[in-house]
């Protein structure tokens, strides 16, 4: 680090060494802080935008209250790279999201000042209010925010949590970061309502033009500072009763705001404030995202995660050469668009993700057919589900991991009634550096088990366009597709869509007494590691076996598989227990066939964050852990 060119930050291990700055001090801290940010994260790429729209708040939440004692929730941990930094991890920081390195994203296992795990969405308020209320049955002046932004508010708990702490004693403090972004701009209700608030001329004319006269006079005293808040609640009761109530007031939770959020004294001084009042409140701060960062403010989108990139010029540098396969998102974006031009029934619908999984390019397209729910993954399987039952073809894309939040949606109102639903998994299996929050090890589990659902793995990018095309034919009730993150198999990846046998696998390599039966891409894996193994034993000759789907079974191929083989090794890139091994063992047991079985998969633990290539290697999923395991069942 240049002392230099950070010579506040580098006084700062903890935030003790920053309530010790005078606060005239406090916009220099914000500014080193914000350019440590973006040049750490030039070279090693996390979630930038996020973190830069939360600088002053960030610093302003660290200098008046008193953590770790004081609690503060981050809802989505992509804004919490300052409090990282700001808490000690200021060096630790360049290993951010790297193996062995710190998390991307709050982590309690980390800190102390990670006061809650996060990395999905809309959990802050509801797990402040948990923290809020023990503080209370324990008899603590415990003071606890939690910070809610990037879009969280569309998620249904974060409406849960505000119910429940209207009506539940406590002190807690919830700032709303308004930023109207998620990683997409934000859609819906709740935005429009933020932004008629902050735009309020009149209101938010008098109150700061009151505020910053009085600041500039020195007559900014306690009790002045109190009156100025009563009265910007009074003029937002006359807005309230001219237009309409205020939600959060509405449920008898007090409001504040909107204030600037990149003013980070007058946000000490209004934070100073409101940690003296008693009962739960709001506090709506406006931000811009990737602010202080000219290319971050102006394509938002695009900088909320970089990559790799050139602080002076603000050059992405891209790593993908030139006529590599593209990524699997991508390849599902333009297909869904393909089918979509032919079959007018097929409608698109995404929580939120519209880049992320490429639905963007439909969304492009054809505008009135595609539907970004917000972050509302509960939502998205249902509204899917109400689409299907009068006639639509819903292509529902959800991240594996976010899947989670919606199982109940899917079972009940998809499943149960039997719907043509298809429910496209993208990032399942190893997603990478975000994380245990984010890998997508539980979908293929979880999903088995639900009647009247088909699961499809495709290999490469033809078997997907190949999967989505015979999913939207009519009749085949929910449709599962799960695949990975990343670049694809394929350069030449736009095949003659045809339509697929359902339940039905294919032979890759036949061999003699030992096979490997598996799903997806990673079975290219699991071939060069026979093919290692073969050219170091001669005689040997291991079958390849790809069922495509997880259900239903082809049986066929495993009666063939169990009559042939005394050995077969299962592989996937989900969690072993519930999945493709233990179909195949259930399958064997079922039918009479008693080959040994051994399961390649993921361990029943949490798999921690670090790059695709180094997590295989760590689980013995690459060529060499695979050809080890085969070695020592010789």
């Amino acid at each position: 680090m240049n002392n230099t060119q950070y010579s506040l930050l580098n006084k700062i291990d903890s935030p003790k060494d920053l309530k010790d700055m005078s606060i005239d001090y406090l916009p220099l801290v914000c500014d080193e802080l914000r350019q440590y940010i973006i040049e750490q994260l030039a070279t090693n790429p996390g979630h930038l935008g996020s973190s830069l729209g939360v600088v002053e708040l960030t610093v302003a939440l660290h200098y008046v209250f008193n953590t770790p004692y004081d609690r503060i929730v981050w809802d989505v941990g992509h804004q919490a790279y300052g409090h990282k930094i700001l808490t000690g991890r200021r060096e630790a920081f360049k290993t951010n999201r790297q193996f062995g390195g710190l998390c991307g994203f709050p982590n309690p296992k980390e800190s102390e000042y990670d006061s809650f795990g996060v990395g999905h969405s809309s959990t802050s308020i509801s797990a402040a209010l948990g923290m809020s209320i023990a503080a209370k049955l324990k008899g603590e002046n415990r003071q606890v925010v939690a910070v809610i932004g990037d879009g969280s508010m569309t998620g249904g708990l974060a409406f849960e949590g505000l119910n429940n702490a209207s009506i539940n004693p406590n002190n807690l403090l919830i700032i709303l970061n308004d930023n109207n972004m998620a990683i997409d701009p934000i859609k819906g209700g709740l935005s429009h309502y933020l932004t008629s608030i902050h735009f309020s001329k009149t209101y938010n004319k008098i109150r700061h033009n009151l505020y910053q006269g009085l600041r500039k006079m020195g007559l900014m005293s306690d009790t002045m500072r109190n009156r100025i808040l009563r009265l910007g609640n009074s003029l937002k009761s006359l807005q309230a009763n001219a237009n309409q109530n205020n939600i959060f007031e509405g449920l008898n939770i007090r409001y504040f705001g909107p204030v600037d959020g990149h003013d980070v004294e007058s946000l000490v001084e209004i934070l100073s404030q409101l940690k003296t009042y008693t009962g739960p409140k709001v506090l709506h701060i406006i931000t811009k995202k990737g602010k202080g960062y000219e290319p971050a403010e102006k394509e938002v989108t695009t900088w909320h995660a970089p990559g790799v990139f050139d602080v002076k010029t603000g050059q992405r540098i891209k790593k993908r050469a030139e006529g590599e396969p593209p990524l699997f998102q991508e390849v599902f974006g333009n297909t869904l668009l393909e089918l979509a031009q032919k079959n007018k029934r097929i409608v698109g619908i995404t929580p939120a993700m519209p880049s992320g999984c490429s639905m963007n390019i439909m969304m492009n397209a054809m505008p009135n057919r595609t539907f970004d729910v917000g972050i509302a993954e509960g939502h998205a399987v249902t509204f899917s589900a109400g689409l299907a039952k009068d006639g639509m073809m819903p292509f529902c894309n959800i991240y594996s991991s976010f899947m989670q939040r919606a199982y109940d949606n899917v079972i009940h109102d998809v499943a149960l009634q039997n719907l043509n639903v298809v429910f496209c998994l993208d990032r399942a299996g190893i997603v990478g550096n975000d994380g245990a929050t984010h890998q997508g090890q539980f979908d293929l589990t979880m999903f088995r088990c639900i009647p009247n659902m088909t699961i499809g793995v495709p290999r490469n990018e033809h078997e997907l366009r190949n999967l989505m095309y015979t999913a939207q034919l009519d009749n085949k009730g929910p449709f599962m597709i799960r695949y990975p993150r990343g670049k694809g198999i394929l350069a030449d990846w736009k095949n003659e869509m045809k339509e697929l046998p359902i339940g039905k696998g294919e032979v890759l390599r036949e061999g003699k007494n030992v096979a490997i039966v598996g799903v997806g891409p990673i079975l290219y894996t699991a071939e060069k590691a026979i093919e290692r193994f073969e050219k170091e034993n001669v005689d040997a000759k291991i079958g390849l076996y790809d069922l495509k789907f997880l259900k239903p079974l082809d049986d066929e191929l495993l009666h063939s598989i169990g009559k042939n083989y005394s050995l077969i090794y299962t592989i996937e890139d989900g969690t072993i227990i519930g999945g493709v091994g233990s179909a195949v063992e259930e399958w064997m047991m079922d039918n009479g066939y008693q080959p040994k079985i051994v399961r390649l998969g993921l361990p029943d633990t949490f798999v921690e964050h670090g790059s695709q290539a180094e997590l295989f290697g760590m689980l013995g999923l690459d060529v060499e852990g695979i050809y080890k395991r085969m070695r020592s069942e010789e």
